[in-house]
């Protein structure tokens, strides 16, 4: 039971990623793989400004302001220079991997001995529950936020911005601008994931973003076909089969090691499984009349 309990907790920490992959994927259909440094990015400036004795408010800012610009710098890549999105994306992420690695110092640095935000909003004995109810927390106040902005006359902007860019422009809508903002929205959700998962697991380490936006689309793709298939229109309630589906994702995961699968093939179950995502319901559909 603690077992499970400790994935559902750790894809409620991901499921900050989570939205940010939505709004790169189905918002602005662009493939953003500077996911995997952002992600890295936030956890290592949470444990460097833990370790030094920063307070929790400010290092989440940091966090937050260090995944903002990770997005615009891919998003001036993208739109300045011209260069194709997942390009940019794949440039910023190799270089992020020098950068975070400068930030650590070292290869990875322990959590074990400072104060958490599991510890400091702690309302309950057993620190699992605590772990439960902050991850539930983010949740509902990311998933609110991130709701009520795509509904207001930027949102409606940046939703328009990925629906027909010609439209937008003919509307004055300066589109370059729009997916610099919404990369940064995007990556600044990522690194709080970084920011919440290096404190439940008590340490960052340089690799920990490897892979991790796979990890994201398939989250994303899951909660897109719980979408689909209950035909739910309203915003609010798609960002929350989107974290849904992280959750959902960390559970297979999690069903796959108690299964007796070998760790070292955890990556391969992980893309075997997007790919069956993806590609089973494409099979499907091609072959109806």
């Amino acid at each position: 039971m603690i077992f499970y309990l400790s994935a559902l907790i750790l894809g409620l920490c991901l499921s900050a990623m989570g939205l940010g992959i939505f709004i790169t994927m189905k918002i602005f259909r662009i493939p953003d793989i500077t996911t995997d440094g952002s992600y890295t990015l936030g956890a290592a400036v949470t444990a460097v400004l833990l370790t030094q004795g920063w307070s929790l408010i400010p290092v989440l800012g940091v966090s937050i302001v260090a995944g903002v610009v990770a997005g615009v710098l891919t998003g001036l890549v993208h739109t300045r220079l011209k260069i194709d999105a997942l390009l940019a994306g794949i440039l910023v992420m190799t270089g992020l991997y020098s950068i975070n690695l400068t930030v650590l110092g070292r290869s990875n640095i322990p959590l074990n001995n400072v104060d958490t935000i599991f510890t400091t909003l702690a309302v309950f004995k057993k620190n699992i529950y605590n772990e439960l109810w902050v991850g539930l927390l983010f949740l509902g106040l990311l998933s609110a936020l991130l709701a009520y902005m795509l509904r207001t006359d930027f949102g409606i902007a940046m939703r328009a911005t990925g629906n027909s860019e010609s439209m937008t422009r003919a509307m004055g809508i300066n589109n370059n601008r729009m997916k610099i903002i919404g990369l940064a929205i995007a990556n600044a959700l990522t690194a709080i994931s970084g920011f919440l998962v290096a404190q439940y697991q008590h340490f960052t380490d340089i690799n920990m973003g490897i892979g991790i936006v796979l990890v994201g689309l398939g989250s994303v793709l899951i909660g897109d076909a719980l979408i689909k298939w209950l035909g739910i229109q309203h915003i609010w309630l798609r960002l929350i089969f989107v974290m849904l589906g992280c959750i959902l994702f960390q559970m297979v995961l999690a069903f796959a090691l108690s299964w007796g699968v070998n760790p070292n093939m955890l990556k391969l179950v992980t893309a075997v499984f997007v790919l069956a995502i993806v590609g089973i319901p494409r099979i499907i559909k091609s072959e109806k009349p």
